[in-house]
C-alpha cells in the first residue's frame, strides 16, 4: 500500500486528508477518517471557541489516532480559535484565507504541524520560508472557494518550488486522480466531495441527496466578478448569482446574496437557495459509503493504477 513522507510526518496510515469543509467537517467525520488511516479534520471556520472545543473533544474520545483543525484566518474570531487549537494542543492544523506567520512559533511549541492551503508556486514558497511543515496544493477543480490554476498545472510547480511535502486537491475522488497525483509529485491528497457521500458525513439528508444525484456538467462557479469565485452544484441560487453578475450588479449586492447560503444548504436543507458546495469530481460520487470503505476504494484503485503503470513501462 502506498506509503509517503506525509505519513510518517503525521503519523498516518494513508495519505489521505480529509478537507475542513465548514458547516460539514465535524468531530464525527474527522474521528472517522483518521480512525480509518487518514488525517480527519475538524472545521474551525464556522464555529465559535466553545463550539470548537465542544467538537474537537468529541473527536479525542472516538479516536486515539491524529486528526486536524482547520483555520480560515480572515474570520473575525480566528485568534480565539488558534488559542482554541494550542489549549487543546490538536497534532496538526490546516489554514487558508491569510498568512498564519504570526502563528508559527507558538504552534512549533506545541507541537503542531502546520499545513496551509495553497494555489500559487509562489504562495507555497513563502509558507515554506515561515516554517509551515507541508502544503495543500488546491487547484480550482475543488469546491467552494477556488484559485485560477488546475490541479494538473498546480501541482508539479509547487513541487519543484518548495522542498516540503505538497498534498494535491482538487478534482481527486477516486484512484485514478490520486494516482495521477502521485505521478505529479504530490506527497498526499486531500478529498472533500467524496467525503461529503460519508455515512459519517452529518450533512442534512438533503444536500447529501443532491451531491449524489449531481453530474459532473451541472457543477458552476459564481462569484468571479466579485474576485472570490465559488464552485458549486446548479440551483435557483447559483441562477439568480450568474442573472446578476451578467447584469452588473455591484459588488456589495452579489456578496449579500450569498452570505450564510452554505450553512442554510448543509444544516437546514434548502437545496434551492442554498450554497451546495462540490468539486468538478462530484459525478463519481454516486452513492453513500463508510468513510473507510471510500479510502480504502481510492488508494486501492491508485495502487491499481501505479502498478499497471510499472508493468506497462517495464514491459
Amino acid at each position: 500500500m502506498i506509503g509517503t513522507k506525509i505519513c510518517e510526518m503525521l503519523g498516518i496510515k494513508y495519505p489521505v486528508l480529509q478537507g475542513g469543509m465548514a458547516w460539514i467537517a465535524d468531530g464525527e467525520l474527522a474521528a472517522a477518517v483518521s480512525n480509518a488511516g487518514g488525517l480527519g479534520i475538524i472545521a474551525g471556520g464556522n464555529r465559535s471557541a466553545d463550539e470548537l472545543i465542544e467538537e474537537i473533544r468529541k473527536c479525542k474520545n472516538l479516536t486515539d489516532k491524529p486528526f486536524g483543525v482547520n483555520i480560515m484566518l480572515m474570520m473575525p474570531n480566528a485568534e480565539e480559535i488558534i488559542d482554541v487549537c494550542l489549549d487543546e494542543e490538536v497534532p496538526v492544523v490546516t489554514t487558508g484565507a491569510g498568512n498564519p506567520g504570526k502563528y508559527i512559533s507558538a504552534f512549533k511549541e506545541k507541537g503542531i504541524k502546520v499545513i496551509p492551503v495553497v494555489a500559487s508556486d509562489a504562495l507555497a514558497k513563502r509558507m515554506e520560508r515561515i516554517g509551515c511543515d507541508a502544503v495543500i496544493a488546491e487547484g480550482m477543480e475543488a469546491g467552494g472557494h477556488i484559485g485560477k490554476l488546475t490541479t494538473m498545472v498546480l501541482i508539479p510547480a509547487i513541487v519543484k518550488a518548495v522542498s516540503i511535502p505538497v498534498i494535491a486537491a482538487g478534482g481527486i475522488a477516486i484512484g485514478e486522480q490520486a494516482a495521477a497525483a502521485f505521478a505529479l509529485g504530490a506527497e498526499g491528497i486531500q478529498m472533500g466531495t467524496r467525503f461529503l457521500a460519508a455515512k459519517e458525513c452529518n450533512i442534512h439528508p438533503k444536500y447529501k441527496e443532491k451531491v449524489l444525484k449531481a453530474r459532473f456538467n451541472q457543477v458552476t462557479v459564481t462569484g468571479v466578478t466579485t474576485g472570490h469565485p465559488v464552485r458549486l452544484v446548479e440551483n435557483k441560487l447559483t441562477r439568480k448569482f450568474e442573472e446578476l453578475e451578467f447584469s452588473g450588479a455591484p459588488k456589495e449586492e452579489l456578496e449579500e446574496l450569498g452570505r450564510g447560503k452554505l450553512r442554510l444548504a448543509a444544516e437546514q436543507g434548502d437545496i434551492e437557495w442554498g450554497s451546495i458546495m462540490a468539486g468538478q469530481v462530484v459525478g463519481y460520487v454516486n452513492k453513500e459509503e463508510t468513510v473507510e470503505e471510500i479510502i480504502k476504494d481510492v488508494m486501492e484503485g491508485a495502487q491499481k493504477v501505479i502498478s499497471a503503470l510499472c508493468e506497462r513501462f517495464n514491459g
